[in-house]
This record gives C-alpha cells, sequence and structure tokens, in this order.
C-alpha cells in the first residue's frame, strides 16, 4: 500500500495534469468501486472540473468546481474521496505530438498495463484536452465516493496527526502514542492518532531512534519519544524529496519506480548486516506484519 510520501506524490503529480479541465465523459466501468449512488456520481462529475486536489494521511480529496445537489437531499456534493488502498492505481494517458504520454501511481506496472482500459479498470475519466485518467485496482479494495463538505470534514477527522504539519508537534504526539500497552510499531501506524505512516516508515522510524519496533509504548522514554518525534519528520520528508519508496507494488505518476528505496536501512534488507553496527537485520512477523530491526543497535 502506498503511504504517506508515495500518496504525496500522486497528488503532487496529478496536479499538474487534471486540474481546471472540464471532464467531458466519466464511465464506471464497476459499480462496487464508487461509494455513492452512481448515478449521482456520474451527474456529478461530468462536465465538472477539479479545482483542487488534497490529501490527509493516504485520503486524496478531488475539490470539485460546482457543487452538486440532488433531488431529496439537503446537501450539495462538493468533493470525491479517493483511496488507493492495497493495489489500487491513478493512471493518466494523453496524446501529445502523436505520442502517447503515460503517468501513473500505485500499483506496479508491466507492459501489458498499458493497454487501457484493461480487466482491472473500475472508473475512466476523459477530459477536454483528450487526457484520460483511468482508476484501476486489482484486488479492488481502492474507492471513489461523492461528499459533502460535511462529510469531508467527518472523514478528515478521522486522521491522527501527521508529519511535517503544523498539528505535528512533540506535545501531540505524546499525546497520540500516550501510555499504551502496545508496540511502538503498532502505535505508530495507528491511523487515528498518527496519519499516513505504514509498515515501511514505521520500520525505517525506529530504526534511525535506535528503537527496537516491538517494544511497548509504556517502556519508552521521554528522550527516547523524541528522537522517534525527530526521524520521523526526516525520513518523511526525505522520502517525499525523493518521490517515495519502490517494492513490488508501488510506481509514481510519473511511470518512475520512487528512488528512496537506496537510503532505506532496515525494510526490505532482511538478512543482511546493519549499516550501523554489522550485525544481521532481524525479519519477524509481529501483529501480522513483516517487521524489520536491527537487534545489536536498536533497544
Amino acid at each position: 500500500m502506498p503511504e504517506l510520501p508515495e500518496v504525496e506524490t500522486i497528488r503532487q503529480d496529478l496536479r499538474k495534469k487534471i486540474m481546471n479541465k472540464k471532464i467531458v465523459q466519466l464511465k464506471v466501468v464497476r459499480e462496487k468501486s464508487v461509494l455513492s449512488m452512481v448515478t449521482n456520481f456520474v451527474h456529478a462529475i461530468k462536465g465538472n472540473e477539479i479545482k483542487e486536489i488534497d490529501r490527509r494521511g493516504k485520503l486524496m480529496i478531488f475539490r470539485l468546481k460546482k457543487s452538486f445537489k440532488p433531488k431529496n437531499h439537503k446537501e450539495s456534493f462538493t468533493s470525491i474521496l479517493v483511496h488507493l488502498k492495497m493495489t489500487g492505481q491513478l493512471i493518466y494517458e494523453k496524446k501529445v505530438h502523436n505520442k502517447v504520454e503515460v503517468i501513473a501511481g500505485g500499483h506496479s506496472l508491466t507492459e501489458k498495463d498499458f493497454d487501457l482500459p484493461n480487466k482491472h479498470t473500475q472508473i475512466i475519466f476523459t477530459f477536454s484536452d483528450k487526457g484520460i485518467l483511468f482508476f484501476n485496482d486489482l484486488r479492488r479494495f481502492g474507492y471513489m465516493k461523492l461528499a459533502t463538505d460535511g462529510e469531508v470534514e467527518t472523514a478528515l477527522l478521522r486522521f491522527g496527526i501527521e508529519p511535517l504539519t503544523k498539528n505535528y508537534t512533540f506535545d501531540a504526539f505524546v499525546k497520540a502514542l500516550g501510555k499504551r500497552r502496545v508496540s511502538i510499531k503498532v502505535a505508530l501506524m495507528d491511523q487515528p492518532r498518527i496519519a499516513g505512516i505504514g509498515n515501511i516508515y514505521a520500520d525505517e522510524a525506529c530504526f534511525a531512534a535506535g528503537i527496537k519496533p516491538t517494544r511497548h509504548v509504556n517502556a519508552l522514554k521521554k528522550d527516547e519519544v523524541k528522537k522517534l518525534f525527530d526521524c520521523i519528520s526526516k525520513i518523511i520528508k526525505k522520502a517525499i524529496e525523493h518521490r517515495g519508496t519502490t517494492f513490488k507494488d508501488y510506481m509514481d505518476t510519473e511511470g518512475k519506480k520512487g528512488n528512496y528505496t537506496d537510503f532505506l536501512k532496515v525494510y526490505g534488507h532482511g538478512g543482511d548486516k546493519c549499516p550501523r553496527c554489522g550485525k544481521v537485520i532481524q525479519k519477524i512477523k509481529s501483529n501480522g506484519r513483516g517487521t524489520h530491526f536491527c537487534a545489536g543497535c536498536q533497544h
């Protein structure tokens, strides 16, 4: 699943391609990928424009230029909530000077995936400049959903503090962790408390801070919590700068693999030597997640 840096990369790239362009056609191939009444979904979007693309954690919000109020509804729909979940993918195509420009973000691509639409295509947006945005999803957990302003606000309230934002303060981080008897990794991935951190960056942050990810939150000392707080910001910032991390299921919207991979210290390095102390990096299952750490220098 793409994490905060990967979704932010997708958001930034799509802003350059689809904003303020009229949507002249909208086709819902698979109705279950739309968590709204499909007729309302089509009527709200066809002929409309996306004026902004926002994000909170791993959720994207496509803000519509014109609101849409169906009959018998008290409020108007103003946005589309977009979540890629495990294997969702946004693929943009446009013919430029007899060549097809393609950018994609989400699940990894093979040559056959560029033959669009294909069996994984869920929704198709066609823009006035002939650009086409395909929402594909292999495992079909991702979704798009119409939302009112109130529903957007409710969705955003489900997320906790987010690294690199003004609400990510040390006091807020301490409060979000609490004094729970759960592992620090579980706490970091608890989206209602801390938004956007998944498996990759939880392991990397714990390594950078010298903390074993299976340790309980209530056993951490204040200086350890402070170091972890600082490490998270540095790692997330660097990952965004390098367009995210690539494994088997992530490619960004420039059709490029994320290149933060070269900076990873433990994630994906089970069995390798620790770059800090030389001992073997361990990979275990913890709370159902593959977890990487060095038993030599993470305490």
